[in-house]
């Protein structure tokens, strides 16, 4: 199945300028900001800036450059933020939806980077 991306969604928005965001980081191939409605201490997206509706869309479309840049950027972007084991934090939680199951609300790939306090339980029951 064909991935549609729709380049209306906020994300596409904030990547071209028409929506203002205040990144915390930016590679070449990624960006990070502040969720507007964060849940925890420290809440923080992570966007690829190619236009990939979600994870099973980005790890068959985006190239390998792109993928490696992704994924080293949300490292750096929890070792930058001091949540990580390696920068003293206590840890943090990744967390992604893909599809209508997962209840994605924006229909581009990204990550929440949720930490600096504990988080919870896995999933609600």
């Amino acid at each position: 199945m064909p991935y549609a991306y729709d380049d209306q969604n906020i994300f596409a928005k904030i990547l071209r300028g028409e929506i203002p965001s205040t990144p915390v980081f930016e590679s070449e191939h990624t960006v990070a900001f502040p969720d507007i409605s964060p849940q925890k201490k420290t809440h923080i997206l992570v966007i690829p800036k190619g236009p990939y509706r979600c994870y099973d869309h980005f790890v068959q479309a985006a190239t390998a450059e792109e993928q490696l840049d992704f994924f080293k950027s949300v490292a750096k972007v929890a070792e930058q933020l001091g949540v990580s084991e390696s920068a003293g934090g206590e840890g943090f939680r990744l967390i992604t939806n893909s599809g209508a199951h997962s209840l994605q609300e924006v229909p581009h790939f990204h990550v929440h980077l949720l930490g600096g306090e504990p988080v919870g339980p896995l999933t609600c029951k």
